[in-house]
């Protein structure tokens, strides 16, 4: 074994207990905040795609509604306000993902269908095709689905008016 193998699996193993850590964080300030809210739910934490990803889940999703709000606004928030949570105390910006009753995971699907369905237009048309404004980690979803299907896109506008376009390849 070299150098730089040893050097690179220290370096993957700092970042997955660092990433383990702010999803700890993260889910000690969530606890604190279904306790004040009076809400019940089970904290899931996990590492994706090199970032901490914490999920709030109950048994009876509805309770859960109020916080992922309309069209995830809260959801949105509460995932900032984690991310502070988890920067005041490690010092670093986080990268975490929330997600609460599947609210994300369900968008991610329907997202890469819409990517998908981008894609197949562009690919018989030739011609690129703008989508509606979106979210970054909605965008995020997009451009992935965009690669995925063997184009390229990229995100235009500003916020909260940046969208996607996809692009012949």
């Amino acid at each position: 074994m070299t150098d730089g193998t040893i050097t690179t699996a220290a370096e993957g193993s700092d970042t997955l207990t660092r990433l383990e850590q702010e999803g700890e964080i993260a889910a000690d300030y969530l606890e604190g905040l279904l306790d004040i809210a009076d809400l019940d739910g089970d904290i899931d934490m996990d590492v994706e795609a090199d970032r901490a990803a914490v999920s709030i889940i109950s048994e009876s999703g509805r309770d859960l509604q109020k916080l992922v709000g309309r069209d995830g606004e809260v959801l949105e928030a509460l995932q900032e306000l984690t991310r502070l949570a988890v920067h005041r105390e490690t010092g670093d910006r986080s990268r975490l993902m929330l997600d609460i009753a599947g609210f994300r995971a369900k968008k991610r699907e329907v997202l890469a269908a819409l990517g998908a369905k981008a894609a197949d237009e562009v690919k018989s048309s030739g011609e690129p095709v703008k989508l509606e404004p979106m979210t970054p980690f909605e965008r995020k979803v997009v451009h992935d689905a965009i690669a995925a299907a063997g184009l390229r896109s990229e995100s235009e506008g500003e916020e909260p008016q940046r969208f996607v376009v996809v692009l012949p390849a």
